[in-house]
């Protein structure tokens, strides 16, 4: 799996996007938004001062070019990497990059829960981890609820919609028609 993302900060056109680099670790990846004006801040803190002016990298077209040798060039350094470790020495020197999480690392983050973006639901005898709506209205999360159980709202549904009383839910649950 591909755990360090990267952008022109690693070498590249504005606007192509994001790149893809290994981690040692294998587990996620370290975004690096491709924003002109890092490459020699990436370069310095990626041991590659040598590159610094070389015209085969020195603009944004010239590394897109040479995509795939500026992709190994960042590779081989964040191959020696954890992404959290990437991602924390690029950040220090102004270069974009956070760490890309996977599911169970997004569940695990203990920001998500802080900020009410993760919150924990009961529905039946289950209790799960749920991603609430990140939008906040007031500032306040908004709070998960759970989908009614199978056959929880019959008795009101059958009375409300079609009117039927207690009494004739009852001869219904009976004869195993509900």
């Amino acid at each position: 799996m591909r755990s360090v993302v990267f952008g022109e900060a690693a070498l590249y056109r504005p606007g192509a996007g994001l790149g893809m680099a290994d981690a040692v670790d294998g587990t996620g990846g370290t975004p690096v938004p491709r924003l002109t004006g890092r490459s020699a801040a990436l370069l310095r803190t990626i041991g590659r001062e040598d590159l610094i002016g070389d015209a085969r990298y020195d603009t944004p077209d010239a590394r897109l070019q040479r995509e795939a040798e500026v992709d190994e060039i960042v590779t081989g350094w964040t191959r020696q990497r954890t992404k959290h470790e990437a991602m924390g020495q690029l950040s220090a020197v102004g270069v974009p990059a956070g760490a890309v999480f996977d599911s169970m690392e997004l569940t695990n983050e203990p920001s998500f829960r802080q900020r009410g973006i993760l919150q924990t639901m009961t529905h039946g005898e289950r209790t799960m981890t749920m991603p609430t709506w990140p939008v906040r209205f007031d500032g306040v999360p908004t709070a998960v609820e759970a989908a009614p159980l199978l056959g929880e709202h019959t008795d009101e549904v059958l009375a409300d919609w079609l009117g039927l009383d207690a009494a004739a839910v009852a001869g219904l649950r009976q004869d195993g028609i509900v």
